[in-house]
This record gives C-alpha cells, structure tokens and sequence, in this order.
C-alpha cells in the first residue's frame, strides 16, 4: 500500500514558501532524527536555492546516536548546510541554532538589520515547539497531532532576528514507498488516512532485523519471531489481547507498537541510515529505467 498525504493547504504553504523564499538569509529545517531522510522535504532544495541552510536533527534522544552520528557527516557533504542535532525543549541548545546561523550569514551585506530567517519542517517533526523554545514564549500552537500549523507567522527573537513560521508540508508523491511508511511509523502523517495494522507490520519487520534485542527485552519475549506477523502475535500473547474466540487483536497490537516506538519506549532507534537510503535510491532508479524500457518496447 502507498501511503500519501498532500491535503489543499500543504499546497498552499508551498505557493507562499516559495513566494518569499528569496527574502531570505538563511533557512533552518527541522528533521526527525530518527528518519533524516524521510523527513528530508525533496521540495525545499528547489525552493532554496542557494541560501545556507542549517538542519536541525530534532528528538535526538529518540535516535540511534551512532547512526545520527552517520546522518550528520552524510548530511554536512553538502554545500553551505550544517547539520546539528536537538533534544526537546534544550533550551540552551537550541539558542546556540540562532549562533549557527548568525555566523552562516556573517559574510553577507545585508541592506536591513534584522537576519531573515525561515524555518521548515514537514507536520509533527517538532519544528513549532523549537520556535517556541527561541522565543522563550508560547509563539506558535503546538500539539500531538500533525498539521497543527496552518498560517505563516513572523516571530521577533533576540539578537534582531526575525524567525518566518510555515505550515508544515509533505510533497505530493512520498517515493520510495518506504519513506512514506516511515513517516507513518514516527507520526508524521495523520492516523486517520494510515491503516495501523499495515504500518506497525512494517514497523514489526524493520525492528526484527535492526533493534532485536530491544524488542526481546520490551516485550519479553522467550525467543525472536520468523517474521513481523509473528512478532505482533507474540506481542498479543504477552500483552493479553485478544478479540472474541481468542484471535489475537492485531489492531490493538499495531496502536501499542507505534505508540511505545513513538514515546521511546523500545529505546532510543533510528528507522534508516544513509546506506540503507542509497540502495533504496538505487532500486527505485532501476525500476524506473525497466518500466520506461518496457514502455518504449510496447509502443514500438
């Protein structure tokens, strides 16, 4: 199953993002540490231009650190970017953001005083309660459910900067198909258009294979699962859900995972690296190249 999310105002943000874009001196994204890439708006390089950006791996305590450790030096490859990780509302932390960036724009002769700075992120990665961390104040609504940012805003924070809020924005196509589920997995996308079941299996069959120890110790479990299936079975037997003629309750299974994965729960667990992309980058390409390869062989 694909999983897409492009509701009318996501398109509208990026019209008005992409208006004022070049009023900008610098852009702060904001990822999910846990999934950089697939947090990672592919529409913001061609808006961007070649403004410096800094991109702020947020909810680090939630990642694996070694391999955000990977996501940083895959990341800092790329011309005037720097990429610095966050633990929620670190307050001093996050200031030393504003630092970055002053210091990312020092070389320029700006015509005003105040540093134009835009901040992105794609729905729930965390981006308006850093902003509200800046400002030292509530500035911008917060809460647990994605898409809570409808309207841009202009917030003023110290050190004559002015900080430009966006909605949050997905891009219309999530590709690979990984990538959306993974942004599923961590919240990102509204549980209302996800089917739980189908996503926390993907979640069952990645943590297999990546975090196995984590999943024997959390839910006790005697010996490791063939497969994901398995694994949300044994997760029912543990946890003592089951549906009307002792049938394990897969949907009360999905809700559990996704939501102790979310909260932490299972430790702190990245959902890719930058290897694992690459070669998912890779297939995609080749079977975009056979699919064009047949379509040229039918027509002629």
């Amino acid at each position: 199953m694909a999983i897409n999310w492009f509701p009318g105002h996501m398109h509208k943000a990026r019209k008005e993002i992409k208006k004022i874009m070049p009023q900008m001196d610098l852009i702060i994204e904001v990822l999910d540490a846990r999934i950089p890439f697939s947090s990672e708006n592919p529409l913001v390089p061609a808006l961007r231009g070649d403004t410096p950006v800094i991109k702020v791996l947020n909810k680090r305590d939630l990642a694996d650190p070694a391999i955000t450790l990977q996501w940083q030096q895959h990341l800092e490859q790329q011309d005037r970017l720097r990429a610095i990780t966050l633990t929620h509302n670190q307050r001093s932390e996050a200031l030393g953001i504003l630092k970055v960036a002053q210091d990312m724009t020092s070389h320029k002769n700006r015509e005003r005083s105040a540093l134009r700075v835009m901040i992105l992120g794609i729905p729930n990665v965390g981006k308006s309660t850093l902003i509200n961390t800046l400002a030292g104040r509530s500035a911008a609504k917060t809460g647990n459910e994605p898409a809570v940012t409808r309207a841009q805003q202009v917030i003023k924070l110290p050190d004559n900067i002015l900080l430009y809020d966006t909605p949050g924005f997905l891009w219309p196509k999530l590709s690979p198909a990984a990538c959306g589920y993974r942004l599923a997995v961590t919240g990102a996308i509204r549980s209302a258009v996800i089917e739980f079941d189908d996503v926390a299996l993907f979640a069952s069959d990645y943590l297999l294979k990546a975090y196995p120890t984590a999943l024997m110790e959390r839910y006790k479990l005697k010996a490791l699962p063939v497969d994901g299936l398995a694994l949300m079975d044994a997760i029912a037997v543990q946890r003592n859900f089951f549906s009307r003629g002792g049938v394990p309750d897969l949907h009360k299974v999905s809700e559990v995972l996704l939501n102790e994965l979310r909260a932490g729960k299972l430790g702190p667990i990245s959902l890719e690296t930058p290897d694992m992309v690459a070669a998912e980058a890779a297939e995609l390409l080749q079977s975009e190249q056979q699919a064009s390869s047949r379509d040229r062989d039918a027509k002629r």
